[in-house]
């Protein structure tokens, strides 16, 4: 009776409470790498990516080994059935942790292909676990995990941004991708002749649609990332303090991206403030674009575009604004660019004409 409440071996342990533990592991993984990737710094984030990545492609090796046959060790064996747990949660972690970071660093409204594929990539992950035998699959998730990485290493480590940065994370991940199936093929050669079709096919669809999703802004410029933006009826920078004067609001409103209202009186001016991220030595460009909804073309124009340089290293990230008179009302949108175009952030709002001023608040930032 006891018998059938207990696994005969490891194994069957795994087998049996495979589909149960999985989707807790997956809820309690993400919640710990959205912990993690949003309150440490970047050289620890840099770490941690690369550990992950590394027991993945260590994990990767040892279930081959197995599979073809090369170890016949009786202890290796006793534990070949946890290979692909271990690449499943290496993969996972990295994809829970670029999900965080994807997110973070653009707004949704602009960067919401690449962040619904890492959510794809993240939930399916935990049905990924047959499929990490085939070795085809297993370079095409290890190609997009390591060009991934090095699309935030790159501009981390040389404290620049752009194009050309992103053009030597492809290269190079295309260079190590390459390494790695050539050290398989010198191990397991068999393995890799077999699969080579496959393989050059799926690398090269990924790295093609990777290169579009960067070059339609799909994918954000990271390290860069907006902490804050926001309207103001008045922005003022005293010592190493902005003092903002904002209309009363309910506490949640400031969360929210959709909603925000400014009540302008006649010849009042519009501020908008934003604070950016970057990694201690980055120097760039920051533009604030001023967008106003025609209602009859039916889409958005660019009233100006405000630039301000920011070099990176404070922790709540560079601040700065800018102001415009223009007089019309309705939808707004204020931009936050690099200097190549690429949208770090955005914050919306409804500009209303009134008579008489609003209740107004101080804040400090």
């Amino acid at each position: 009776m006891i018998r059938r409440y207990l696994p005969k071996n490891l194994e069957e342990l795994i087998l049996w409470y495979e589909r149960r533990v999985a989707p807790f592991s997956l809820l309690a993984g993400f919640i710990a790498d959205n912990v993690l990737f949003r309150t440490i710094d970047l050289l620890a984030t840099t770490v941690a990516l690369a550990l992950y990545l590394t027991c993945a492609v260590a994990g990767l090796f040892l279930l081959n080994l197995v599979s073809t046959g090369r170890v016949r060790w009786s202890p290796v064996l006793h534990v070949a059935q946890f290979f692909p747990v271990i690449v499943q949660f290496s993969f996972g972690g990295m994809f829970s942790g670029f999900f965080v970071l994807y997110s973070e660093s653009a707004t949704i409204a602009v960067s919401w292909v690449s962040v619904a594929i890492l959510a794809a990539l993240l939930v399916g992950n935990e049905r990924f676990r047959r499929r990490y035998m085939q070795f085809s699959f297993q370079v095409g998730i290890l190609f997009i995990a390591i060009f991934g990485f090095l699309i935030f290493l790159v501009p981390f480590a040389l404290n620049r941004i752009g194009p050309s940065m992103f053009l030597i994370s492809g290269t190079a991940s295309v260079v190590l991708i390459a390494f790695y199936v050539g050290a398989m093929w010198r191990v397991m050669p068999e393995l890799v002749v077999a699969n080579l079709t496959r393989i050059a096919y799926s690398t090269g669809t990924i790295f093609l649609a990777i290169n579009i999703l960067y070059f339609t802004n799909a994918i954000p410029p990271l390290p860069l990332s907006l902490k804050e933006a926001g309207v103001y009826h008045r922005v003022v920078r005293v010592g190493d303090s902005y003092y903002a004067l904002a209309e009363s609001a309910q506490w949640y409103r400031e969360y929210l991206p959709f909603g925000r209202v400014f009540h302008r009186t006649q010849g009042e001016s519009m501020y908008v403030f934003s604070s950016v991220f970057a990694p201690a030595g980055l120097g760039t460009t920051i533009y604030h674009e001023w967008q106003h909804y025609d209602e009859v073309a039916k889409k958005w124009i660019t009233i100006s575009t405000i630039e301000f340089p920011i070099v990176g290293g404070r922790g709540g990230g560079y601040r700065g604004y800018s102001l415009s008179s223009n007089s019309r009302s309705g939808a707004w949108r204020v931009n936050v660019l690099t200097a190549y175009g690429q949208v770090v952030g955005r914050t919306s709002f409804k500009v209303i004409d009134v008579s008489e001023s609003v209740e107004l608040e101080e804040i400090i930032r």
